[in-house]
Formats: structure tokens, C-alpha cells, sequence
């Protein structure tokens, strides 16, 4: 059964607005309402831009700023169907939901939660009639069920402004139950509940973890078909997600769960008092324990076990996993110092999950310990050899190519889908192109196929769909592809077909041997890839070596696909830019 589509695009537009007025929307709130003509459809450059829109309830806007004060240097590039971030040292970029958007008006109102730091509290606090502010986005907005009978909405402060926005527009009729945690009573606001809905506010600490957990459990679990939308410091949802999945069962489908913000621990007074001193040491290359240490505790279970019964003793930890006490008692002093778990200290019963373990509890966090991302992270201990002799360190490390490994192994290769959903937010250069006006049937192949499927339908391009993929991927695809009885699961003769990230898993030889392939059934194919690191990401320094683990190749540029494509038969007409680093490549039937 397909998996129901949970979001609509939206192109990609970088915009100015200035500021119309500052007012305290309470004592902990902040409105800044923002105009300007690039609200409306306007043209920069000779490209014109459609009209701001956001029609979600917690659509988000990326604001961009700069820590050295040139914003104008941190600004992004603006393509004809996209934004391409390009590197800039000093740029800061932070995500709001839109409180209002006023399209007659001209408006668009921001709540910032007064908490005296943070780059865009400060701006909002100096902000003056006439200031400008450029921002992004949003990229997508969050399509809910049509029909239910009750509606969750649970969050902090920083939540405020989309359930403030849901209640307001009420985007679907049905009974909404409000929690909402604050520092002080102060926070509190005025919202606009009609018969039936609920509102519970709870004044704790930001970001207290427990407090916020507390306050879910305590809710009534309404009878029919619910929803949960929460969002809150990313720790404190932590456990809130657990129970929601867990004990409370929901699908992924009547779930949305979003970290707005990240608490940073405070140093102990002795790291602060010997911080000078680290500065002026030398740089040490980490040690990789930490990572082996965390990997393992996820992998027996360690973790899960300590957050669904806290104050377990080591020996009752270790019966509980299936591993002898020696085993534990190796793990438990690592753990401790690396702020997995707490009260391991002195092998005193009480053992409970500290900050890191916390963070553990988080599906995306995980995938970087146990996911396919560590599996091409342990096959670089063969990086030395790869690079003197050849070949991909996957390869190396387990006899046989990735694309090998993925296409026999359905597990990861729906981790490959899941990477590529992203893809979707960025294919709007692509089904904007003139090619498309002449397709009838589209043939797709590579991990991102369901992301080429779901841009297709969010542009109204109906080609015949067809797929191109062994049986396992074929099987993992149907899950996630939008409207699978339009598709055509076997494949055969088609006017254009999109690979989209197929070379990413494949070393040169493999994908020489897929663009022959595709020769056979088409004159006119696109490449979907990545040819440059991310420009927003921190670990786009990493980028490379992990394509190069993959497939042997470092991440392939423009000339390194021609290379390919002339090997098999094929020309480059264009390149496509469509943001992130990515491109789409046509290429032609020589």
C-alpha cells in the first residue's frame, strides 16, 4: 500500500521585505509584521518569481543573516527555479513560522520568542520601520488528513505561532486539544478556541524534558480517528515521540513531530575555567571510541532498555539485553563519560539516559550509528588501500559494490529512498523545463524515483509512468511512490527516462553499464545527482569522501558526467541547476 503524500512544494525564492512595525505581542512574544513588493509575483534579473505563499499552518521561512553584518554577502544564489547555496563564511540562516501572511495587505507577520539571545531574537529586538530582511522558502507545506475527529497540537513558546495560525484558519473542522509549555504565566495568549477544543498550558523551564512529557501522558486520548503535531526543543520531544509511537501507537501518517530549536548544555564551571588554555593547545584528531562506543549500545539494545525502565541496576541492564554483566560493565564506564547514560559512575543501581543518549533516541540521529551512513563510514578503514590501488573502500570492505549490496538487500535500499525525499523540494527546474511538453511516457530508475514521481504530479505533468528497477527495489518503491496504480511497473520503450541519484551507488563501470541500458529504451535521458557539496550543510567537507567510500569516484561534476555519458553512447545537450549542489544532466542518443 502507497504511502500517503504528506507535503506540497513550493518554489524556492529568495525575497526582500522590510519592516512595517515592531509590538509586543505579550511580554514573551514579539511581532514584527514585514511588506514589500516581492511578497507579490516580481522579477529579479529578468526571471519572474510567482507570489508568496504559504498556506500550511507551520510552513517555515528560512531568514538569513550574517554574524558580520554583510547580509548581502550571505545571501544565497537565486536560479530560475531554485536556490543554490553557495559558500559564505559568516552567513547565519534561522526557520520561522509565518504567524500571518495578509496577501491584500502585502503582509507577513513574525512571532521571535523573547529569550534575550539567539542571532534572530536579536535582530528582532533592534529591528526599525524601514530595516530589511531577506529570507527563503517556505518549501513545503503539511498536508493533513481530510478527515478526523480530533486534532492534538502540543508544543512551547516557540510552537505558538502555528497553533496560534491553525486556530485562526482552522485548515480542517474537527475538535483541537492545545498543550503548550511556558517559562511564566506572562507567555500566555489569547487564542481563538471554538466549542469543543481544549488549551492546558504548563509553565515550566524551556526545554524541560520532563516537564513536557508529563503534560502529553496527562492528556485524554480521544476515541476516532487523531492527529498529533508537536514541536518543541528537539530533546524535550524526544520521549513525547517515543510515547506517541510506542504506547500510543500512532502511524507515521497522524503523526508530525518537529524539533524548533536545540538546548545547548552549558559548560561545567572547570571546562569554562580551562577554555583559554584548550584554545591556545594544539588540535587533536578525535578518537573514534566515542562513535564505536554508541554504535554498539544502540546495536544490543542498551539504550532503548535504559529509557523504557530507568533506575535499572548494570546487572538487571545486562539480563535485560542478552549480554553477560562483564560485557555491561565494559560499555557502561564509556557510556557514562560520553553523556549516554548517567549513574554509571560508581555501578550504582539507578542507571538513566543522559544528554547523548537523549539525542539517541531520535530516528535520524540513529541512522548515523546503525544506518546506512555508518556502513559506508566503517568501509573507510580500507580508505589507504582504495586510494593506492583503486577501487571503492565499500568494495574492499565487503567484496562486492554498493549497488550490488543494495539491490539484493530491501532495508537499505529504502534507506537510500528515505535519503532521497529531500529530492522532491528541489526538482522544480526540472518539470519547469520545455522537455516535458513533449513526453508521453517517462521511464524512472535510481532511489529518487518517487521523488521525480511526486514533483511530476506537484507540477501537473501526467506522463505514463513507468520503472525501471530490480525486484527488491521495485518492492521498496511501491511504498513510497505517489499513485502506484498509475505506474507501470515493468519497463519498456519511453520518450524520456530519469535517473534520479541511480549513480550514486554505483561505481563508473556500473553506471557506464546502466546509461547502456537506458540507451535500449529511450533516446533522451536525465541525470538526477549531486555534483557539489551542500553549501548549508557543516559536514560539507565530509561530502566527497563518503561518494568516494560509495563508488571509488569522488562526487562527479559536469565534465565527470560527460565522461560517463560519452562511454556509453550518449552527448550532454544542458545542464539544469537545480539548487543544493544538485543538477539535472539531459543527455541525447548520439
Amino acid at each position: 500500500m502507497a504511502a500517503q503524500r504528506a507535503y506540497t512544494t513550493h518554489p524556492l525564492v529568495l525575497r526582500r521585505v522590510t519592516v512595517r512595525s515592531v509590538h509586543q505581542a505579550t511580554p514573551r512574544m514579539r511581532r514584527v509584521v514585514l511588506g514589500g513588493e516581492e511578497l507579490a509575483a516580481f522579477t529579479r534579473d529578468g526571471t519572474g518569481h510567482p507570489a508568496f505563499a504559504a498556506p500550511g499552518f507551520d510552513d517555515h521561512i528560512k531568514l538569513i543573516l550574517a554574524a558580520d553584518g554583510d547580509v548581502h554577502a550571505a545571501l544565497p544564489a537565486q536560479l530560475p527555479h531554485g536556490i543554490e547555496w553557495t559558500p559564505a563564511e559568516h552567513r547565519l540562516t534561522r526557520d520561522y513560522t509565518p504567524r500571518r501572511v495578509d496577501p491584500e495587505a502585502g503582509e507577513l507577520h513574525l512571532d521571535f520568542v523573547v529569550h534575550g539571545d539567539g542571532p534572530a531574537e536579536a535582530w528582532s529586538a533592534a529591528a526599525r520601520e524601514g530595516d530589511e530582511l531577506w529570507f527563503v522558502g517556505p518549501k513545503s507545506s503539511l498536508r493533513l488528513p481530510e478527515r478526523l475527529d480530533w486534532i492534538q497540537l502540543v508544543g512551547d513558546e516557540t510552537a505558538l505561532p502555528a497553533i496560534g495560525r491553525f486556530l485562526d484558519e482552522r485548515p480542517l473542522d474537527a475538535p483541537a486539544h492545545v498543550l503548550v509549555t511556558v517559562s511564566d504565566d506572562s507567555a500566555r495568549q489569547e487564542l481563538a478556541l471554538r466549542e469543543g477544543d481544549t488549551v492546558t498550558w504548563v509553565v515550566a523551564e524551556p526545554g524541560d524534558t520532563e516537564a513536557l512529557e508529563a503534560a502529553v501522558r496527562a492528556l485524554p486520548v480521544e476515541a476516532g480517528e487523531g492527529y498529533v503535531w508537536a514541536a518543541a526543543e528537539s530533546r524535550a520531544l524526544l520521549p513525547v515521540r517515543r510515547y506517541l509511537q510506542r504506547e500510543r501507537k500512532l502511524p507515521k501518517d497522524r503523526l508530525n513531530v518537529t524539533g524548533y530549536w536545540h538546548r545547548e548544555e552549558a559548560p561545567a564551571p572547570e571546562a569554562e575555567a580551562t577554555a583559554d588554555a584548550a584554545v591556545r593547545e594544539p588540535a587533536r584528531i578525535s578518537s573514534p571510541l566515542p562513535w564505536l562506543v554508541a554504535r554498539a549500545a544502540l546495536q544490543l539494545g542498551v539504550v532503548d532498555a535504559v529509557a523504557d525502565a530507568p533506575g535499572l541496576s548494570a546487572v538487571a541492564l545486562a539480563a535485560r539485553v542478552g549480554v553477560p554483566v562483564a560485557g555491561v560493565g565494559v560499555l557502561l564506564p564509556l557510556l557514562s563519560s560520553y553523556g549516554v547514560v548517567v549513574g554509571a559512575d560508581d555501578g550504582a543501581p539507578g542507571l538513566r539516559l543522559g544528554p547523548a543518549g537523549e539525542e539517541l533516541l531520535d530516528e535520524h540521529e540513529r541512522e548515523e550509528y546503525t544506518g546506512h551512513e555508518a556502513e559506508l563510514l566503517l568501509a573507510l578503514t580500507h580508505l589507504a588501500p582504495a586510494l593506492r590501488g583503486g577501487g571503492s573502500p565499500w568494495r574492499l570492505a565487503s567484496g562486492g559494490t554498493l549497488h550490488e549490496a543494495v539491490a539484493q538487500d530491501a532495508e537499505r535500499y529504502g534507506e537510500l529512498v528515505e535519503e532521497c525525499e529531500q529530492l522532491v523540494f528541489l526538482l522544480g527546474g526540472l518539470t519547469a523545463d520545455p522537455l516535458w511538453e513533449s513526453i508521453g511516457t517517462c521511464l524512472l530508475t535510481g532511489p529518487g524515483s518517487a521523488s521525480v514521481a511526486a514533483a511530476l504530479d506537484d507540477a501537473g505533468r501526467r506522463p505514463r509512468l513507468q520503472v525501471a528497477e530490480d525486484a527488491v527495489p521495485v518492492a521498496v518503491l511501491r511504498g513510497h511512490v505517489p499513485a502506484p496504480d498509475r505506474i507501470d511497473w515493468t519497463a519498456g520503450p519511453a520518450d524520456v527516462a530519469v535517473a534520479a541519484k541511480a549513480l550514486a551507488h554505483r561505481t563508473d563501470e556500473e553506471a557506464v553499464l546502466l546509461l547502456a541500458r537506458l540507451a535500449g529504451w529511450t533516446r533522451t535521458a536525465v541525470l538526477v545527482e549531486a555534483s557539489r557539496p551542500d553549501g548549508l550543510s557543516p559536514h560539507a567537507a565530509e561530502t566527497a569522501l563518503h561518494a568516494y567510500a560509495a563508488t571509488g569516484s569522488p562526487l562527479r561534476d559536469s565534465a565527470a558526467i560527460a565522461a560517463l555519458a560519452h562511454r556509453s553512447g550518449w552527448e550532454v545537450e544542458r545542464t539544469i541547476a537545480l539548487g543544493w549542489g544538485t543538477e539535472a544532466t539531459v543527455l541525447r542518443r548520439a
